[in-house]
């Protein structure tokens, strides 16, 4: 008779075993639960299809995450340009009050030409004056014609132009005000030329009636005019030349005038563009 307590714990004695002392059954029972958990965790592992709400919600967080970056990058570029922006206008600023002080000084210079030509062209057309102001009519002669080209500090408006910076400047007025300003310099330019073609037939009536050893003395060794004394002779006190003279000074005086009247005018706009840029960009 076999005791049941030599089969194995849970092993029938009626049942048959395998080699390893296993019923056939319990074998089974082994298999199907390891089967089992093997679907299990296969399934675990696979998961179910995702949904269109899933797609939607990655396609979004993908997109907002781009499009914040886009505008990151916009508005550090935006502050960039701005800060450009300030920089050419504060250079601008210093130009333009550059050319203040070099109008001035322009201005003074015609003032000065203006008024002698005025008293030689009066001398000229009164004989009863000449021969007893011909000291006068020598210097008013040398130095009245006389025009010192304007200069101009231009270099950040050139920079801005001809770089393709002016892209920058986003107020439509204050682009305008600036091009207005200087697009009066090259009306002065032309009234310089026009000067200088005057200039030269006025020496070609000068030589026929100044002397030029006289002209030579009035030379100092810094090569500056000074005014004589004495009352020298003229080469000659015809009439007819004297009065060509006069023409050819008025027609020099007229274009000193002209150029006059358009400094005046730039150094006017000058300092309202630089108010205006000071108020506009908050500059002090």
């Amino acid at each position: 008779m076999v005791e049941q307590s030599d089969f194995p714990l849970g092993i029938e004695p009626d049942k048959p075993l395998d080699e390893a002392g296993h019923s056939r059954e319990t074998i089974a029972t082994n298999t199907n639960l390891e089967t089992e958990h093997m679907e299990v965790h296969h399934h675990a592992h696979h998961g179910g299809k995702k949904s269109w709400k899933t797609y939607f919600w990655e396609f979004l967080m993908l997109f907002l995450a781009v499009f914040c970056g886009f505008l990151a990058e916009y508005q550090l570029e935006h502050t960039i340009e701005h800060q450009r922006e300030k920089q050419y206008i504060r250079s601008l600023i210093a130009d333009l009050k550059a050319d203040q002080e070099i109008l001035s000084r322009h201005i003074t210079h015609l003032q000065a030409g203006i008024s002698m030509m005025d008293s030689m062209i009066g001398l000229l057309n009164d004989p009863t004056q000449v021969s007893a102001n011909t000291g006068k009519i020598y210097y008013f002669a040398r130095v009245g014609p006389r025009l010192n080209p304007l200069s101009n500090n231009n270099r950040t408006f050139e920079q801005l132009k001809n770089s393709g910076n002016f892209r920058l400047i986003r107020n439509l007025n204050t682009s305008n005000r600036i091009m207005v300003y200087y697009e009066r310099f090259p009306m002065i330019r032309l009234l310089e030329s026009i000067n200088e073609n005057e200039f030269n037939d006025y020496k070609r009536i000068a030589a026929k009636v100044l002397d030029p050893s006289v002209l030579v003395q009035m030379e100092d060794r810094n090569n500056r005019i000074t005014r004589t004394n004495e009352n020298p002779r003229l080469v000659t006190t015809e009439k007819q030349l004297l009065q060509e003279l006069s023409v050819f000074s008025v027609y020099i005086n007229g274009t000193k005038k002209g150029i006059l009247t358009t400094d005046n005018a730039l150094k006017e706009t000058g300092a309202e563009l630089i108010e205006y840029l000071q108020k506009e960009y908050e500059l002090e």
